[in-house]
């Protein structure tokens, strides 16, 4: 009952919506506004301010979920651990990653994987380098492929390739021609950048403001292929990494800027065992890394 009622708890608390919950969860919605009701006096507190059909998690519901979703996350990674002893031979892995390792670094790591591994799974996840940090701390994935090194405490990280950046810019842009560039000679360019919360948005951030650019952002987006697209159609410049392949009417300049690469790694919880599965593939990318030369 315990897994049971984190469940529904959980999936009431993110969508904020009790039909679609009890959609989601198979549940009447009376039913489902019981199991609600029950648990708010078991506490001596509403977990949710309600607006006509609508609700909303408030300061109690919003302490109470963080909780509850560690520990719908342990029970998970304790069903996981029994899964993978009684069947050492099959195991699921929850690797997390960034947008533009989608393309290249996360497809190859898994296929080379699997075709020794014997039956393991995976469950992907994308997005911005902060929320796929928090959700290895929080135990909703047990690794990620993330860049730069995440700066929070608890976090296990090994280096598994450096890449270059270079300067993306219009093929018509006065620096096409250019062998190399500085940030410092763009201070009146306009940039396409990611959102806040990215791994690259970080990494940009820390290179203008050691080379001494207050930088005039004309876009964000949340992934590198958007970020290319904009820079093609003439919109401004971007910082992008090396082996991303530039669209036929974009040209990359590269950098003399000293630190101007970024470190791709893996990441996990340093306080979590990982199951038998999750320790197979960790160990597998070290390896790969340290067989291969960085590019």
């Amino acid at each position: 009952m315990l897994g049971a009622d984190l469940e529904w708890f959980t999936t009431l608390a993110e969508t904020e919506n009790v039909s679609a919950a009890a959609d989601r969860l198979h549940l009447a919605q009376p039913t489902l506004s019981r199991m609600l009701a029950r648990l708010e006096r078991r506490l001596g507190a509403p977990l949710f301010d309600r607006h006509g059909k609508r609700i909303r998690l408030n300061d109690y519901g919003r302490l109470y979920y963080e909780h509850a979703r560690r520990a719908r996350a342990e029970l998970r990674a304790g069903e996981q651990a029994v899964a993978d002893r009684v069947n050492p031979a099959k195991g699921v892995v929850r690797l997390s990653f960034l947008h533009s390792f989608g393309s290249r670094l996360a497809p190859e790591l898994i296929a080379e994987f699997r075709r020794g591994a014997g039956r393991v799974d995976f469950g992907l996840f994308q997005g911005a380098a902060e929320t796929i940090t928090r959700q290895v701390l929080d135990g909703e994935a047990d690794l990620a492929l993330v860049s730069p090194r995440p700066s929070e405490p608890g976090i296990g990280w090994h280096t598994l390739l450096n890449q270059p950046l270079v300067l993306a810019v219009p093929a018509d842009h006065r620096l096409a021609g250019q062998r190399r560039t500085r940030l410092s000679e763009l201070a009146d360019a306009e940039f396409i950048t990611m959102h806040p919360g990215f791994g690259m948005r970080r990494i940009f951030d820390d290179l203008c403001a050691a080379a001494g650019i207050r930088p005039r952002i004309a876009f964000e987006a949340s992934d590198l292929v958007t970020v290319r697209g904009l820079v093609a159609a003439g919109l401004g410049v971007a910082l992008v990494p090396a082996e991303e392949p530039p669209p036929p009417d974009l040209t990359v300049v590269p950098l003399a800027d000293a630190g101007a690469s970024r470190d791709v790694g893996l990441i996990w919880s340093a306080t979590a065992t990982p199951s038998e599965a999750v320790r197979r593939f960790r160990d597998f990318a070290v390896d790969r890394a340290a067989r291969r030369p960085a590019r």
